[in-house]
């Protein structure tokens, strides 16, 4: 069992029937109102996203899913196959089952994937990812107030924001947890 006011990103539990995981979760605490959660939930068999709020110290089941290393094989435009490097058996899973691990799925790369109850319902990444600039314009000199940033586009197509002084065909390092620019790296 698991109070609501322990739920964090990334947290599994039960309510139902119905397996979900927690894509956001907030602590509220207003004037003589009580103490409340609001949840950003998937369902992970139904694939739906729910905003909830729940008392903060309401309780309830907590799961754990079976993670299976995995390595990303290919994409047959509505499902991606994974295949276990142990096994060789060959695991299915749509494009909402990945949610933003898509951003950065690259032939042969090395993931886990979440099973609930012998389902595969979720892939999780590494917390850090290399990955070369596809296409990022110069950064102007001068321009920086605050934190200067500016969008680029990784081979994968996905865009990300890093520093002006980051150029096209280099390396970085990004956290795959909040999609943000970690370092630059030489290779």
């Amino acid at each position: 069992m698991k109070v609501a006011q322990e739920l964090r990103q990334g947290s599994t539990i039960k309510i139902g029937n119905d397996p979900f995981i927690v894509l956001k979760a907030e602590y509220n605490k207003s004037g003589r109102n009580a103490a409340v959660m609001k949840l950003k939930m998937k369902n992970l068999l139904a694939g739906n996203i729910v905003d909830t709020v729940i008392k903060a110290d309401e309780k309830m089941d907590d799961i754990r899913l079976e993670r299976v290393n995995a390595v990303y094989s290919y994409s047959d435009g509505t499902n991606y196959i994974f295949s276990n490097p142990e096994t060789w058996d060959q695991i299915e899973l749509s494009a909402e089952d990945l949610g933003d691990a898509i951003n950065y799925l690259e032939e042969e790369m090395e993931v886990q994937i979440q099973y609930y109850e012998e389902t595969p319902v979720s892939v999780e990444l590494p917390t850090f990812v290399e990955r070369e600039i596809e296409y990022t314009e110069p950064g102007l000199r001068g321009d920086t107030t605050g934190k200067a940033l500016k969008p680029a586009k990784l081979s994968t197509g996905f865009e990300i924001q890093v520093p002006l002084f980051v150029e096209q065909g280099e390396w970085i390092k990004i956290d795959t947890r909040t999609n943000s620019y970690v370092e630059r790296i030489k290779k």
